[in-house]
């Protein structure tokens, strides 16, 4: 039978596009693995641009440790799916862009007025004793960037950092001035120096990033603990230049915001998305993301610790994740020399291992349920005791791609997203091996939407 789409009711077509998206899930703390490299994603302290329907997401590169290497961008359209574009930036023989120079935090706004992007980031000596800010300017978002060189900001020290452009398209530098506290400062019509202080607070708050939503300005920041997470916090404004609200938590009181600190807050629909870094400081390369939906209650926010959750960007909505089958590795085909392991921290106590290797030891998880006929995400469940990440060739109904596994720690298996078509009914097949004789993760489950 055939029928004109056009005549459904726009709410019946808005759940058919809620629906269809339902289950590619943001999971915070995860490996993400980009779509092209089949490394986890490198882009920590990171902000994000929205050119048309695309977002742009730009940050720091950590694969090596904490001296520069590049600034990397990353696209995606829905915020789940992340493909690496190129770096911005990159380190140079000598310079503020030199080896063992620090370069963090950078973000990146559009001057309507002379046509360009324009960066700045936290350039630093690797004691941390120049404090300074870096300007970079591109033609094109994810393109080669112009270093323009860098300054303190009115002659003050300037560390941790973010962007802020009003509606009116004047633009803000948020900065940390650790003698003096944090620094609301007007950039010039060309974004490319400092023109006024806008606003200072006295207190000790780093990693600021401003959301603007219904008239008023909220400042999120962190405490100053070093790489060690704390409970974060938030001040409202109804102007830049104050009068500002005493300072709150957001998250859990106590949880050190589910474990990580501010970088960035995303306008998504009527809401926002709190978007935080991870830290490992002993092994950098590791860190994670950890992005949350925030709530708002008049100009008071609060944020829930999910698992997963599923962001809708066409429709600027969320939900919880889906409801998930899990099935246990060891009660899956294992071949070619894989074998099930002791692993106190897995699910079942047991997890499969010796994934790949010269012989190619797999899994193959058969009839695995699924309703949702739609790429979905599937989290896997591992362990990597290296201190470098692994990989795997992960195989769903007949379609391969590289997955990349971050290291573990104490024993507690870690997660990694695969974002994959999916068949409704029991019909699917994943299959996890290597095909370069290198070792594989450990495997202790996955975990699959069934709604």
């Amino acid at each position: 039978m055939l029928f004109n789409i056009s005549s459904l009711p726009a709410q019946l077509l808005l759940l058919a596009a809620t629906t269809a998206s339902a289950t590619l899930q943001i999971v915070p703390g995860a490996t993400w693995t980009a779509t092209n490299t089949g490394t986890h994603v490198q882009a920590h302290g990171a902000g994000i641009i929205k050119v048309g329907s695309t977002y742009y997401m730009i940050g720091e590169d950590k694969t090596n440790g904490s001296a520069f290497q590049n600034v990397n961008c990353y696209s995606s359209t829905n915020l789940v799916e992340w493909t690496y574009v190129g770096a911005l930036l990159s380190q140079t023989s000598s310079g503020d862009l030199g080896p063992n120079r620090v370069v963090e935090r950078p973000k990146v706004i559009y001057n309507d007025s002379t046509k360009k992007y324009v960066l700045y980031m936290h350039i630093d000596s690797s004691s941390y004793g120049e404090a300074k800010v870096g300007v970079a300017t591109g033609n094109s978002v994810c393109g080669s960037y112009t270093y323009q060189g860098s300054f303190q900001p009115l002659g003050f020290q300037s560390r941790d950092l973010g962007l802020f452009k009003d509606d009116d398209g004047s633009a803000y530098l948020l900065t940390e001035d650790r003698a003096n506290g944090l620094r609301i400062d007007q950039l010039s019509s060309d974004y490319l120096s400092v023109s006024k202080s806008t606003y200072l607070w006295s207190d000790s708050i780093e990693a600021p990033a401003i959301l603007k939503r219904q008239g008023t300005y909220y400042m999120f920041g962190s405490h100053l603990t070093g790489w060690d997470p704390n409970d974060n916090v938030y001040s409202t404004a109804t102007s830049l230049s104050g009068p500002w609200s005493a300072w709150k938590t957001f998250a859990d009181v106590g949880s050190n915001t589910y474990s990580s600190q501010t970088n960035y807050i995303l306008p998504l629909g009527d809401g926002a998305v709190y978007m935080g870094d991870r830290w490992v400081s002993s092994n950098l390369m590791r860190s994670t993301y950890v992005w949350l939906p925030l709530t708002f209650s008049g100009t008071t926010v609060s944020m829930a610790n999910y698992v997963n959750w599923t962001p809708n960007v066409s429709a600027g909505t969320w939900a919880a994740g889906p409801g998930e089958t899990q099935p246990e590795a060891e009660a899956a085909t294992i071949a070619n020399g894989a074998k099930t392991l002791s692993c106190s921290g897995c699910s079942g106590s047991t997890s499969v291992g010796y994934i790949g290797g010269s012989s190619g030891g797999s899994v193959t998880f058969s009839s695995v349920s699924s309703n949702a006929a739609t790429k979905s995400s599937i989290r896997i469940k591992y362990l990597n005791g290296d201190s470098t990440q692994r990989f795997a060739t992960v195989t769903v109904n007949g379609a391969s791609q590289k997955i990349a596994f971050l290291p573990t720690a104490g024993g507690t298996p870690g997660s990694s997203v695969l974002n994959v078509d999916l068949k409704s009914g029991a019909t699917n097949t994943v299959v996890i091996t290597t095909t370069d004789g290198t070792w594989g993760p450990d495997i202790d489950r996955i975990m699959v939407p069934s709604s």
